[in-house]
């Protein structure tokens, strides 16, 4: 596992942070002058202690988060550019916990894409390893795992190019976990460049093509990554 995506041209980048700060509203930096580049392909994964900031440069990506400095870019094009609700259509989330919607999977699935047919609808369920026999099944209702299986298909009814994935494991049981991690490869394997949020190392380390690790708001150095991929433990 490398401990940062080494020698990721500008031109290249899929995300580029150039001295990016956050504040909280608290007054807590949660990122300080941030400086890295994050790869088109594969998974990237973003890992280090709880409250290092790791969260926080995931969702600067989609500008669900403000930065309070510096500048971002995606795909070379600064962030300010993109008009937010077409941003986070090319750059999709999952969130830590699911996030289903009063209704049906099929309701759910809608709320993304207002012309999907039942045949996109199943196809989308297919491709995250749930039946058809799902859509009309109450979303509110499905175990930790479908539901979270439900929302990576809500997001993917967008086809975006990124996938952003927070923590999606943490709250899921150890079968889902596994096929989440799967579902992560495939989609990679298949073109789309994967950000994948975790403090699991073993996790990152099946995962990752790529590694940025964090660690008070800062990106490690090439020492201090290596040291705490090597045996840190979250706190």
């Amino acid at each position: 596992m490398n401990a940062q995506p080494a020698n990721v041209e500008a031109d290249a980048a899929l995300f580029t942070f150039t001295d990016v700060t956050v504040v909280g509203s608290d007054g807590r930096h949660r990122l300080h002058g941030v400086d890295t580049a994050l790869p088109t392909g594969g998974v990237t994964a973003l890992v280090g202690p709880s409250g290092s900031g790791k969260s926080t440069l995931l969702r600067c990506c989609n500008r669900l988060e403000a930065t309070t400095g510096g500048a971002i870019r995606f795909r070379g094009v600064p962030l300010e550019s993109f008009d937010p609700l077409d941003l986070r259509r090319r750059v999709a989330m999952v969130f830590q916990r699911p996030t289903p919607f009063a209704g049906t999977v099929r309701d759910n699935l809608l709320v993304a894409a207002a012309d999907l047919t039942d045949a996109g609808a199943g196809a989308l369920l297919t491709r995250v390893h749930l039946d058809e026999s799902f859509l009309d099944r109450d979303a509110t209702e499905l175990s930790g795992g479908e539901a979270q299986r439900m929302c990576l298909a809500r997001s993917l009814a967008v086809e975006p190019d990124v996938m952003l994935m927070d923590e999606v494991t943490s709250s899921v049981d150890h079968v889902a976990k596994g096929v989440l991690e799967s579902l992560a490869r495939a989609l990679s394997a298949a073109g789309m460049s994967i950000i994948w949020v975790t403090h699991d190392l073993d996790q990152a380390a099946r995962l990752a093509d790529h590694t940025v690790v964090l660690i008070d708001g800062r990106v490690a150095d090439d020492a201090t990554a290596a040291a705490y991929l090597n045996g840190a433990s979250d706190e």
